[in-house]
């Protein structure tokens, strides 16, 4: 399945509402409205369930439920007289205000688990603190050649993360608001999971099964003060903690609808441009190791979030290209969707 969560351009208010994405009909469907419509004995909890993301995911009868609508709306597509279309419940996505899929997520680990991005990026660090150097490009690859500038060793052996601002989450198509204290604004290419179920000590045998579905992350960043912030060796802090600075979207889509996460194709466009293209498969850690890694003494809960990082290529620092105000960019991956947002100034231009 393909959930998101939708506000009503008129519902400024409301929390939002599960949707549900329907293929063949490229459109959506109010999942709540829709039970109501086809189910005539009711179950309140499902009822209830069916009326909040994190409440959902945590439901395995919901969820059920969740397919077996599924699979009727999708049998009942060639179909005249609709009654979902009849009564409202079917809409183009294009009318409605799409959230994150978890409205507010209860946490967010972001991780670096792309060796290809960590390789590269301190290529782009040097060329950003040494712009002059000439030919940087080509003394960045004498240097690695000799052994110098790699990943540091422990890297290979305990994946890091940081935690982000759950506060500051934003769906698609809401504009990303350029912070006044950065000229280097830049994108992350990444695909993230929620979490299912409350799980300690979850062993990588055992972590799939916790995964609630998989969205497509942009983590935008402000270089020029991650670059100081990361000298006094406490991780990224202000430069990647903003209001909308988070974007996650379209779509919540379950594991049944991606038979293999780590083979993805992910790429980036800025204004219709190609930027990066990576591919999930690179992934050193897989989010099974990341979920046993979190898990260790410390409970996970449903709606916890934990990205995968940036996959090598997937963000202007490893190419010396930026973002500036008015850009849209967008972020496809395969099987998950398209995440697209503007970039703006506080006065909207």
């Amino acid at each position: 399945m393909k959930l998101f969560t939708y506000q009503n351009s008129d519902d400024a208010v409301s929390q939002g509402r599960i949707g549900m994405y329907i293929e063949p009909l490229r459109k959506g469907i109010d999942l709540a409205q829709a039970y109501m419509l086809y189910e005539r004995n009711r179950d309140p909890e499902i009822k209830l369930a069916l009326a909040a993301m994190p409440a959902l995911i945590a439901s395995p009868e919901a969820l059920a439920v969740a397919r077996a609508i599924d699979s009727r709306v999708k049998a009942d597509a060639a179909k005249e007289g609709n009654v979902l279309e009849s009564e409202g419940a079917l809409f183009s996505l294009e009318e409605k205000t799409l959230c994150t899929p978890v409205p507010r997520p209860l946490s967010i680990r972001d991780f670096i688990a792309f060796e290809k991005h960590v390789k590269q990026s301190i290529k782009g660090v040097m060329r950003f603190l040494y712009p002059r150097v000439a030919a940087l490009n080509s003394v960045c690859e004498k240097v690695f050649k000799k052994g110098f500038l790699r990943p540091p060793r422990l890297w290979y052996k305990i994946p890091a993360y940081y935690k982000g601002n759950p506060g500051s989450v934003i769906g698609h198509g809401a504009d990303v608001i350029w912070p006044p204290f950065t000229s280097y604004l830049d994108y992350e290419l990444e695909i993230g999971i929620f979490i299912s179920r409350q799980g300690r000590d979850i062993t990588r045998e055992q972590a799939r099964s916790y995964i609630a579905g998989y969205t497509i992350y942009n983590d935008y960043s402000c270089r020029d003060l991650q670059v100081k912030e990361m000298q006094l060796r406490l991780g990224p802090a202000k430069s990647k903690d903003f209001d909308t600075g988070n974007v996650m979207g379209p779509f919540l889509v379950t594991p049944d609808e991606v038979p293999d996460p780590y083979n993805l194709e992910m790429t980036a466009r800025v204004n219709g441009e190609e930027w990066s293209r990576g591919n999930s498969r690179d992934m050193y850690y897989k989010f099974e190791d990341l979920i046993a890694y979190v898990s260790q003494y410390e409970t996970l809960y449903p709606g916890d979030f934990i990205g995968s990082g940036t996959v090598g290529n997937g963000c202007g620092l490893e190419h010396g290209r930026w973002l500036k105000p008015g850009d849209v960019v967008e972020l496809e991956v395969e099987s998950l969707g398209i995440l697209r947002n503007r970039v703006v100034k506080e006065d909207g231009n």
